[in-house]
C-alpha cells in the first residue's frame, strides 16, 4: 500500500509528460476547391486528410484558381499557428515554392493561387507537383508536415510557356585583362607647330624693337670683358633652360625635368644678378 502511494506521484508526472509530448499541430475541416475563370461553382471540391493524400491529382488549368480553407488546431483545440504554408515541390528537380496561409485568430486559414503565381520552373514540370501542408508554432508541440495531395498543372496549349531567365547572382567571375592605350610621348603636332610658328614670328619683332630703341652691339665686347663669367653663365643658363623644356617635351618626365630646371634656374638667378649689375654700372657711367 505504501509502495503504491509512493509510486502514484511518479505515474501522474509521467502521464503529464506523455500528454505534453503527444501534443501536436493538425487541422480540421480542410476543403480544397478549383474554380474556373468566371464560374461561380467549383469545378473540383474535396476534403483533405491529415494522414493520407488525395487518391487522384488535383488539376489546375490555365484559367483556374485553387483555394484551400482549413481550421488549424493544437492538441485538438482551435488555435492560430505561427507558421502555415502550402509547399509545392517538383519531384524531378526538387525545386520548391511556398504559399503562406492567411490565418485569423480563430484558426481559420485560407490560401489561393493560380498558374500565374507559380514559378516558371514548376509550370514546365513533367510530373505532378507534391503538395505538403506545414503548420507550426513556438512551444513544445510537434509541427505538422504531411503530404496532402498532388497538383497537376495543365498550361494553355495555345500559349507558349514563359522562358526562364537566370537571376543575377553575385560570385566569382572570370579575370578581366585590361589593355590600356600607351601614354602619348609628345603633344599634338598641330598644337606644337602653332606655338613654334608663333615664337619664330616674334624674333623679327624683337630685332625691330632693339633697332628702334637704339640697341648697341658694340657693348657686347665691353660686357664680356668686364664680367665674362657672369654674362656667359647667364646666357648659357637661358639656353640650358630651353634645352630642358625641349627634353621634357620629347621624352622626359616631370620628375626628371624639375631637378634640372631647379639647378639651371639657380645658376641663372645668381649669374643674372652679377651680369645686370655690370650693365647698370655702365648705364650709370653714361654709356649708351
Amino acid at each position: 500500500m505504501r509502495f503504491l502511494r509512493s509510486l502514484l506521484p511518479s505515474l501522474l508526472l509521467l502521464g503529464a509528460g506523455v500528454a505534453e509530448a503527444a501534443s501536436s499541430w493538425n487541422f480540421d475541416e480542410a476543403v480544397i476547391s478549383v474554380t474556373g475563370k468566371g464560374n461561380a461553382a467549383a469545378a473540383f471540391k474535396d476534403k483533405l486528410s491529415d494522414h493520407a493524400p488525395l487518391a487522384k491529382p488535383v488539376t489546375l488549368g490555365s484559367a483556374d484558381t485553387l483555394k484551400i480553407i482549413l481550421t488549424a488546431t493544437e492538441n485538438g483545440k482551435v488555435k492560430r499557428p505561427h507558421q502555415a504554408f502550402l509547399l509545392l515541390r517538383d519531384q524531378d528537380t526538387g525545386l520548391e515554392a511556398t504559399f503562406p496561409f492567411s490565418v485569423k485568430d480563430t484558426g481559420k486559414g485560407k490560401v489561393d493561387f493560380s498558374q500565374k503565381d507559380l514559378p516558371v520552373q514548376l509550370l514546365s514540370s513533367t510530373q505532378p507537383l507534391r503538395a505538403t501542408l506545414l503548420l507550426a508554432s513556438f512551444g513544445t508541440s510537434q509541427a505538422f508536415s504531411n503530404h496532402v495531395f498532388n497538383l497537376e498543372v495543365k498550361p494553355d496549349p495555345n500559349t507558349p510557356l514563359p522562358k526562364y531567365e537566370k537571376s543575377l547572382r553575385y560570385g566569382k567571375l572570370e579575370e578581366i585583362h585590361h589593355i590600356f592605350r600607351a601614354d602619348p610621348k609628345s603633344g599634338p603636332k598641330i598644337v606644337s607647330l602653332f606655338f613654334m610658328l608663333a615664337i619664330l614670328a616674334t624674333v623679327p619683332i624683337l630685332f625691330a624693337a632693339w633697332a628702334y630703341l637704339g640697341a648697341n652691339l658694340d657693348h657686347l665686347a665691353k660686357a664680356a670683358g668686364a664680367a665674362p663669367i657672369s654674362h656667359s653663365l647667364f646666357f648659357g643658363s637661358i639656353l640650358a633652360m630651353e634645352g630642358i623644356f625641349y627634353l621634357y617635351y620629347y621624352n622626359w618626365t616631370l620628375f626628371q625635368m624639375l631637378p634640372a630646371a631647379g639647378v639651371v634656374g639657380l645658376v641663372a638667378f645668381l649669374s643674372g644678378s652679377k651680369a645686370l649689375s655690370e650693365v647698370q654700372s655702365r648705364r650709370l657711367a653714361g654709356e649708351r
